[in-house]
């Protein structure tokens, strides 16, 4: 159960300090938004295990930063944080995917034992690890090693990983590629995936692992790429 790493949205700086103080004797890792904005800016550079919102926050409220967190798909658990007059407000909170609920003021005894269940909870649900042609790809922690040599990916390149990996060397056509890796909203006719795919292969380095079939799509090369030398 090491290793936790959770993020506190709470613009009370006291009680986030307590908090934040209080989980690192439990050995668990927080780190601390005072307000939305920076709560979503958080999410996005870094993997949290958990996060703890304070429904009422300045920018973008609680309630705002779990639906984003919901839409993103990472599956990350969301502890809402609430004054106790608006308990009334615990259905809507537990619709836009909430896993559980905490009234102010609590005692950070009670908050622990939450995190530690909805851990518990989460490491049965951790999707497995996929190795393929020396890479693993970690769907969890959104992190993917080249023979045990990490590569920083922006979203939209692990998106675009994650979904050759899980062809298991099969090909992936870019009409494939665009629709599980993008919005609904993205424009068919962009270059949009074969300039992914080409950022993607360099950050992965050579020999080329992605290959291009012409005219059909991309695959990952188990033979680490020797045919993969069209870089289109």
């Amino acid at each position: 159960m090491d290793g936790m790493r959770v993020l506190v949205v709470e613009d009370e700086p006291y009680l986030a300090e307590a908090v934040r103080d209080g989980l690192r004797l439990e050995a668990i890792a927080a780190d601390i938004a005072g307000d939305g904005d920076t709560a979503l800016e958080l999410l996005s550079i870094n993997s949290y295990d958990i996060a703890v919102l304070d429904r009422d926050i300045p920018g973008p409220s609680g309630d705002e930063v779990a639906k984003r967190i919901v839409a993103s798909g990472s599956g990350m658990p969301i502890i809402m944080l609430t004054a106790a007059d608006r308990l009334d407000d615990k259905t809507t909170g537990f619709e836009l995917g909430a896993d559980d609920y905490l009234t102010k003021p609590f005692a950070l005894q009670e908050l622990v034992l939450r995190l530690r269940a909805l851990d518990r909870r989460r490491a049965h649900n951790r999707p497995p690890v996929r190795e393929i042609a020396g890479l693993r790809l970690d769907p969890f922690r959104r992190e993917v090693y080249r023979d045990d040599r990490y590569v920083a990916l922006t979203r939209k390149q692990f998106a675009v990983l994650e979904v050759l990996v899980g062809a298991e060397g099969g090909v992936v056509s870019a009409e494939e590629l665009l629709e599980r890796a993008w919005d609904e909203n993205a424009d068919p006719f962009t270059n949009a995936v074969r300039i992914t795919v080409s950022a993607l292969r360099k950050r992965l380095g050579e020999p080329w692992i992605i290959a291009t079939v012409p005219g059909v799509g991309y695959r990952i090369d188990a033979a680490t790429g020797r045919e993969g030398e069209d870089r289109g």
